[in-house]
């Protein structure tokens, strides 16, 4: 338990000043948005155990459970994706790393890859997300991407960019890919 308190208390000092994944924003419309994101660095878990378990690795791969040991700093937000057989986290990794000089995971189950410059469409939403409010807000984006005449690629996930212990001015998204030309 004390573990788990100091994993918490850490986690939540450390999500107030960090270096947040960029993108270049297409087009906006009040909570909608859609977005042209880059390739970045990232480290992933995918399991069939929960998402605590996932979080809980890679924030050691991050604590220094690397080749290294170095710590590595927190960003934001984190990918998550859950369906009826697995649970996937990505943590982005801070942009002065690349596939060379990022240390590598000692744990086999976290992944570094890069991902691939894409366009995605999200409805932000504030406060502490639930099943019913990630749903809710997944509807409100594929109806504004049906109103758009935009496909999807891919399944909706969430993203968050804040500590459960962030109480005021809380930010996540529904997120999906999306087919898209300029």
């Amino acid at each position: 338990m004390k573990f788990f308190i100091t994993l918490i208390l850490t986690t939540t000092a450390m999500i107030s000043n960090y270096e947040t994944q960029k993108y270049d924003v297409i087009l906006s419309d009040n909570n909608f948005e859609i977005r042209f994101y880059d390739s970045s660095l990232k480290a992933r878990v995918v399991s069939d155990r929960s998402a605590n378990g996932n979080f809980y690795k890679l924030f050691q791969f991050i604590s220094g459970n690397n080749s290294k040991g170095e710590k590595i700093a927190m960003t934001t937000p984190v990918y998550m994706k859950n369906d009826e057989n697995q649970n996937t986290m990505e943590f982005v990794m801070p942009s002065n790393y690349n596939l060379e000089t990022i240390s590598q995971p000692k744990d086999k189950d976290v992944v570094i890859f890069e991902s691939e410059a894409k366009y995605y469409a999200c409805i932000k939403y504030g406060g502490y997300s639930n099943s019913k409010k990630f749903n809710s807000h997944s509807k409100e984006l594929l109806k504004k991407l049906n109103e758009l005449n935009i496909n999807i690629k891919g399944d909706i996930f969430y993203v968050s960019y804040n500590s459960p212990y962030k109480v005021f001015n809380r930010r996540n998204e529904a997120m999906v890919e999306i087919i898209y030309e300029n």
